[in-house]
């Protein structure tokens, strides 16, 4: 955990975070707010609020006298959410500065095909070298 947000919401974050790259699947218990006090040392009601944070959202779900699950349809959910917010955060100012520095749309579609073709290889050879 650090200082640049509420831990509730770092906590809320490390669960999507769970969801999205598989570690919590769709219609699975997630740890118990008690298990993430315990093992992030944070108070029990904060915990609590990071979870409810995401009830509120329809990621998670109660079942009474069981625990949380994440509910169907959630790794989709947050996906979506992630790329208008990967929109907003880096292809708006992307498209503006190409747009100031006179670089069309086919231009700048291959300048990230050619990165990106860069960067598979640089990680192709890195991993061939160990």
């Amino acid at each position: 955990m650090d200082a640049t947000q509420p831990i509730f919401r770092q906590l809320a974050l490390r669960i999507e975070q769970g969801i999205v790259d598989g570690t919590y699947p769709e219609e699975t218990q997630v740890p118990s707010t008690t298990e993430f006090s315990a093992f992030l040392r944070i108070n029990p009601a904060t915990a609590n609020k990071g979870i409810n944070l995401l009830v509120d959202t329809g990621i998670l779900y109660k079942k009474r006298g069981i625990g949380m699950f994440v509910a169907p349809g959630a790794r989709q959910q947050l996906l979506g959410t992630r790329r208008e917010a990967f929109t907003r955060q880096y292809i708006h100012p992307l498209l503006t500065e190409a747009a100031r520095l006179e670089i069309t749309p086919e231009d700048l579609s291959e300048m990230i095909r050619s990165t990106a073709a860069d960067l598979t290889t640089t990680a192709d050879t890195t991993r061939s070298a160990l």
